[in-house]
């Protein structure tokens, strides 16, 4: 009797806002349901009868009796849930410039499309140009006064890395959001320009060394941000510090594990050398569950696999979801209510709308992490110049 008569006095329809505190809580404002208020509004009339003095907060975010604490699960997941980001959440960006890697399909294309279609100045930094320009026509099809150009780029060689950012130290002035997004996965073994093995030469050391090149116009931006493109692959990656190219016993998932356990490391590292040398910029990582990309077909094409070319198919149609929906873990990392050092992902691991999804252990090591940095320095010749 005592719940229904607290339930009444909770229209349907209404919709209460409770302040959430947390540092690691996506939104400013959260959503509760009726339901969800009711309980609420019982748990504060307990407490007044126990004589405890908690906010609607500490009753949100603290353990009820016999329950798991929601503290613990970093958002405020049970008794309410975050809005959902989608495109239609990102800002006005007409005063912001941004770069995308591998913008020419997929995920870099779908994220590229829906920024300048808010008005960002967007280069599209792609190694095939002929797809690159097709990529770009698409966009001003849609949105004929978008502002998107064309570089290219080659992350499997550093030389092409370093004549892009001389070109874009030349032709900008700031750099708002860098979106390490381009990345091969499962190939058969092959090295890259400079002697890589081709993923961990692509996926990691390429985008290490662009961030590095673009670092001055980073942080010449007001509250940058870097982005960097891993996958839940990374949870069964390892960096094989002895034999990072894979000179001996090459297997392709695992070596595809070590380039996105390395996008993870990087960009939490990067992340604590920013705070370290107090600037305004932000590294955060993300990644887009299961999306219906070319980036499955690579592999089996090289490998000329009809088997696997099918099974490809299979999954991208009755399993992943759209580019689209795939992109937006990575828009959100770009322009959401995110702090520094968030790993962002699908709701459902797989598929969903993006929230703060948990990294592997060793993605928060920063010794592993320091050790990394270290040989990526060294393999690219390329050093992060923080001050001065």
């Amino acid at each position: 009797r005592k719940r229904r008569a607290i339930r009444a006095r909770v229209s349907p329809e209404r919709t209460v806002y409770a302040r959430s505190a947390p540092a690691d809580a996506p939104t400013s404002k959260t959503l509760i349901s009726a339901k969800a208020s009711a309980r609420l509004q019982e748990s504060l009339a307990a407490d007044r009868r126990w004589g405890r003095g908690r906010t609607i907060r500490d009753r949100l975010i603290d353990k009820p009796r016999g329950r798991k604490s929601l503290r613990d699960l970093g958002a405020l997941r049970v008794c309410f849930c975050a809005m959902e980001f989608t495109e239609t959440s990102l800002p006005s960006l007409h005063d912001q410039a941004v770069i995308v890697t591998g913008a020419n399909s997929g995920i870099g294309f779908e994220a590229s499309r829906a920024l300048a279609e808010r008005g960002a100045v967007v280069v599209l930094a792609c190694r095939n140009l002929e797809k690159g320009r097709a990529a770009v026509a698409r966009i001003k099809e849609g949105s004929p006064r978008a502002r998107v150009y064309l570089e290219a780029l080659d992350l499997a060689d550093l030389a092409s890395v370093r004549t892009f950012a001389e070109r874009m130290n030349e032709r900008l002035e700031v750099l708002h959001r860098l979106i390490n997004n381009a990345g091969v996965m499962a190939l058969p073994y092959r090295r890259t320009a400079d002697g890589f093995e081709m993923q961990m030469g692509t996926n990691h050391y390429g985008h290490f060394a662009l961030t590095g090149l673009l670092l001055d116009l980073l942080l010449a931006a007001p509250n940058a941000r870097v982005v960097t493109v891993s996958s839940l692959a990374h949870f069964f990656g390892g960096i094989r510090f002895r034999d990072p190219n894979w000179e001996n016993f090459y297997q392709r998932w695992a070596a595809y594990g070590q380039s996105k356990l390395a996008n993870v490391l990087f960009a939490f590292e990067l992340e604590r050398r920013f705070r370290a040398a107090g600037t305004s910029a932000l590294s955060v990582a993300c990644h887009p569950g299961f999306a219906s990309t070319n980036l499955q077909f690579v592999g089996p094409t090289l490998d000329g696999s009809k088997a696997m070319m099918a099974l490809m198919k299979w999954n991208n149609r009755y399993v992943a979801q759209s580019a689209a929906e795939g992109a937006l873990p990575t828009l959100y990392a770009a322009y959401g209510n995110v702090s520094g050092g968030y790993y962002i992902g699908p709701d459902g691991a797989l598929r969903g709308a993006p929230k703060p999804a948990r990294a592997s252990k060793k993605a928060r090591d920063p010794e592993l992490a320091a050790r990394l940095w270290a040989l990526s320095e060294e393999s690219t010749g390329v050093y992060f110049r923080f001050a001065g």
